[in-house]
């Protein structure tokens, strides 16, 4: 082949995106892999171990095949994550069309919210490019604020304030579970009452007199799921009353 053609084909696949390759037609299959199948072994090892676990060597022995072979639909790990971000959005039933931006928000946050939480590990891949399940998530947020006299930026600002949000509140979540596993307690009523001596004395300074109430007045300390739909409501009134939507 003649260097030119082989420099060409080089620079196209530096600069193709995974899913521009995925979408033309395949070649003749060599292996039984496909980048569902690549994907979903990946996301098993993550979701058990971490994301750091996740390499193209522990995949292929995930998958019983050569180490070089997952290459064939990813150039490495960067586009294996975005494979494994894809696959783990496409488990999100998107809400259906309504008339109502708020009810669309409401069901879109809780579900991102869900599979933040099957799959924790998705909230460190900030680098990851965007893919198709992905987007399809702002293209549904964005089509539900569309008629409602919001410019491109503000409709957006919208959508980026609500999942900011979400990620904000999964993060404490799951860094309560790293927190207890971490110190081999099973609960959070465990966790309280490991650190009772400790927040005894810290309350026993008088410094906290409003959070020494909460710990004593709360009764919904371990209610996750109200405290998140608590705080979305906050967030949405103040967008509606911002907005005047």
């Amino acid at each position: 082949m003649p260097s030119q053609e082989r420099q060409a084909q080089a620079h196209d696949k530096d600069h193709v995106s995974v899913w521009e390759r995925l979408e033309r037609p395949a070649p003749a299959p060599r292996t039984t892999l496909t980048p569902r199948r690549i994907a979903k072994a990946a996301v098993a090892v993550a979701d058990a171990e971490g994301l750091d676990a996740v390499t193209m060597r522990r995949l292929a022995t995930e998958l019983g095949v050569a180490p070089m072979a997952a290459y064939r639909y990813v150039t490495g790990k960067d586009e294996l994550i975005e494979l494994m971000v894809d696959f783990v959005y496409a488990e999100m039933d998107l809400p259906g069309e309504t008339d109502n931006w708020r009810t669309t928000m409401h069901t879109l946050a809780l579900r991102i919210r869900e599979v933040l939480l099957r799959h924790s590990w998705v909230t460190r891949a900030t680098w990851c490019a965007p893919t198709p399940n992905q987007l399809a998530v702002p293209e549904a947020a964005l089509a539900a604020l569309d008629g409602l006299g919001l410019d491109a930026d503000t409709a957006m600002v919208v959508y980026s304030t609500v999942t900011s949000y979400v990620h904000g509140a999964v993060n404490a979540e799951v860094g309560v579970t790293q927190l207890l596993r971490v110190r081999g307690w099973s609960s959070r009523e465990e966790a309280r009452s490991g650190l009772a001596s400790q927040m005894a004395w810290l309350l026993s300074t008088g410094r906290f007199p409003m959070y020494e109430r909460y710990i004593g007045e709360a009764g919904r300390k371990d209610d996750l799921q109200w405290q998140f739909e608590t705080g979305l409501e906050c967030v949405l009134d103040g967008i509606s009353e911002h907005l005047k939507i």
